[in-house]
């Protein structure tokens, strides 16, 4: 081989090796959308079966139900304990007797 076919195949293989690194990160990417979906439809008809509420401020890092707030989407996105943006269903009207190292939990976001 030439001195200059050896970095051309190193390139090409480079770019293939690269190539298949980020076609899963695309399905994965796709699965987590639809984990993300689901999740928040069965959030929805919980609360709409009446048995449970929302509860701010009470979920553990990573715990939450869904939305919690700026910078998340959904289940499992809260970045800190207790973030008063995330919510967690609790049973109905146990929510503001739940106590946590941050205060009570709370049936709207804490700031």
């Amino acid at each position: 081989m030439s001195n200059r076919t050896m970095p051309l195949l190193v390139a090409g293989a480079f770019a293939v090796a690269i190539g298949a690194l980020t076609s899963p990160a695309a399905a994965q990417s796709a699965d987590m959308k639809k984990m993300m979906e689901q999740k928040q439809q069965e959030t929805m008809a919980a609360l709409k079966g009446g048995k449970f509420e929302k509860c701010y401020g009470v979920a553990l890092k990573g715990h939450n139900d869904c939305f919690a707030g700026a910078g998340t989407t959904c289940a499992g996105t809260s970045t800190t304990n207790y973030q008063g943006n995330g919510f967690k269903l609790v049973a109905k009207g146990t929510c503001t007797t739940m106590s946590t190292p941050a205060g009570h939990g709370s049936l709207t976001p804490k700031a």
